[in-house]
């Protein structure tokens, strides 16, 4: 099968931010390979918007987990009429492997888990190059993101919080290192602030926000959905942010991003690009969670030993490397 010949591909992939986002360079590599092919993404109904502006979008299907797995019988039932040239399928589905294909790539226990995550999905297609994540936009989306982030100037985007306190960088340290950068002599001197937040994490976002100083604010903070948050990441020029989707996705739209760590996995889940860096805690993810006791539910901030110092250490030692790169 030549690859002029493929017309129609079929993309499942994950319900998560992150995960999903880190997919978004292998459905970039196929809509470059097969020029003719029209996608099919499978998606959970949180991150559809994120996939809303690919080029060669046919239609999306949101996949609402549901009990005993029957949202892949609904899935199947949606698409066992057609035919497809290839499925690729990071899901590792039944799906995928009962419906009419020509030619299938499944994630399955042949990948390598511990491989970082883009590399993993990489080689689920056996590609010697991994293709980094990359979104796109509808023309609503950007029209959206000008709304929230005029033109003016640079701006800072930070991203305060996480969808779990314990891998959430104390808000006194964003503030402190918001001011150093935006501040007299500082590297983004003048600069506007991004603050960005998911909805039910507006507490800690807003606090970190109303110390920006007056004309500097932007208020990104539970705005819209997770694709018109990346819209906006886009129009920053240096994004600050715990280990998240929105981390994910600020490295995906191409600005210098600086990751951090205490209880994730780098390795695995850093933020992906020649335009990115991380900052971690002394403690790896199995020295902060794996002592006797411990509970997720309980354990509060375990990003204590990440300083301010080590933060402004890295930044100040990445900075011509994080902007030539996003040039």
């Amino acid at each position: 099968m030549k690859n002029r010949d493929v017309q129609k591909v079929l993309f499942i992939t994950s319900s998560r931010i992150g995960d999903a986002v880190l997919s978004s360079g292998l459905l970039d590599f196929v809509q470059e390979e097969y020029p003719n092919a029209k996608v099919t993404i499978c998606c959970g109904p949180l991150v559809v918007s994120l996939f809303e502006g690919v080029p060669a979008l046919e239609r999306i299907i949101p996949i609402k987990k549901q009990s005993y797995n029957k949202h892949w019988y609904i899935l199947w039932k949606e698409i066992v009429g057609t035919c497809f040239d290839i499925v690729i399928d990071l899901r590792n589905s039944i799906v995928s492997r009962l419906i009419c294909a020509r030619r299938r790539y499944i994630y399955g226990n042949h990948i390598n888990k511990e491989l970082a995550k883009v590399k993993q999905n990489a080689s689920v297609m056996g590609l010697d190059s991994v293709p980094d994540p990359k979104l796109c936009f509808t023309e609503e989306q950007k029209k959206r993101a000008l709304e929230l982030i005029s033109e003016g100037g640079p701006v800072l985007g930070i991203g305060p919080t996480s969808n779990w306190v314990g891998k959430t960088w104390p808000e006194d340290r964003f503030i402190e290192i918001i001011q150093w950068l935006i501040g007299k002599g500082g590297l983004m001197e003048g600069s506007r602030v991004a603050v960005f937040g998911a909805p039910g994490e507006e507490g800690v976002a807003k606090r970190v926000l109303s110390t920006v100083p007056d004309g500097r604010r932007l208020d990104i903070i539970a705005k819209g959905t997770p694709g018109d948050a990346a819209a906006c990441l886009a129009r920053c020029d240096f994004y600050i942010g715990n280990d998240s989707g929105l981390m994910h996705c600020a490295a995906a739209v191409g600005i210098p991003t600086l990751g951090l760590f205490g209880p994730g996995y780098p390795d695995i889940y850093g933020p992906w690009g020649k335009h990115t860096a991380i900052a971690c805690t002394l403690e790896t993810v199995h020295e902060l969670t794996g002592y006797a006791g411990y509970s997720s539910k309980e354990c509060g901030c375990l990003m204590g030993t990440l300083s301010v110092e080590h933060v402004k250490d890295v930044i100040t030692k990445n900075w011509p490397h994080l902007i030539a790169a996003s040039s």
